[in-house]
Order: C-alpha cells, then sequence, then structure tokens
C-alpha cells in the first residue's frame, strides 16, 4: 500500500512525542508521580531502607528524566518552528516591514547582536523624542 504525503500525515515519533508531552505535562502525570513517590517512601520501613531500594528509584528517576528531555525538546523545537512561521507570515504580510527580518533565527549571533544593537539605538531615539515631545509640568 503506498504512503500519502498528507499535510497533517506526520511521522510515528511526532505522534508519540506530542501524545506522550500532553500526558507527562497532565495533572494525572503529577498525581501519579506524586503517588508512586509517596509508595516508594512507605515501602521503605518494609525494604529496611536498603541500597537496593534506594537504587530502584534513583534508576527509574533518571531514566524517566532522560527519556522526558527528548520528548520535551522535540515539542519546543516543533513549537519554536511554529512560532517563527508565524511572525515570518506577519512580517510578509505588513507594508513597511522588513522582509530580511523573516528567517533571523538562522543568523550568526554577531549578525544577531549587530541587528539588536540597531534595534537599541532606534528604541533609544524613540524614547528621546517622547520625552521632548512631553510638555513641562509647571505650577
Amino acid at each position: 500500500m503506498a504512503t500519502t504525503n498528507h499535510p497533517l500525515d506526520h511521522g510515528s515519533f511526532h505522534t508519540f512525542a506530542g501524545r506522550a508531552s500532553l500526558t507527562v505535562g497532565s495533572k494525572w502525570a503529577f498525581t501519579t508521580a506524586v503517588l508512586i513517590i509517596l509508595f516508594w517512601v512507605l515501602s521503605g520501613p518494609y525494604f529496611h531502607f536498603s541500597d537496593t531500594w534506594q537504587l530502584v528509584v534513583n534508576t527509574a528517576t533518571t531514566i524517566v528524566t532522560f527519556l522526558i528531555v527528548f520528548l520535551i525538546q522535540n515539542t519546543q523545537n516543533r513549537d519554536a518552528r511554529a512560532i517563527h512561521l508565524k511572525l515570518d507570515e506577519i512580517i510578509h504580510s505588513l507594508k513597511g516591514a522588513r522582509n530580511e527580518m523573516m528567517q533571523i533565527e538562522k543568523l550568526s549571533d554577531a549578525e544577531l547582536e549587530i541587528i539588536t544593537k540597531n534595534f537599541d539605538k532606534i528604541r533609544a531615539e524613540r524614547e528621546r523624542r517622547a520625552s521632548s515631545k512631553k510638555p513641562s509640568a509647571s505650577k
């Protein structure tokens, strides 16, 4: 059977990561984690607070954290990409906007610093103009 390139036909990792990030970010996932830790703490006396008892939670939390980092990064990457595309569309649609600002995230740090300094100058000039237009308060 041939696969289709439908715009909403995402890869299996994309689908898994999206669903997993929604699940692990829910109040139910947090509640489950709290209950697991509570169970682990309460089981301490039964296992005499042994090294194995401690190792179980340390290993489990390390593995879960390691995997969740990749899911979070995947979600953040997609969100950032979507936001950049939306901003590019806004820039493109505005008259007077500089189209060279589109895809600005791909510039080097040095190039971004130059643009930042230019905007700092623009901001300072606008503040200077705004403060010179304010009428002085006299009694």
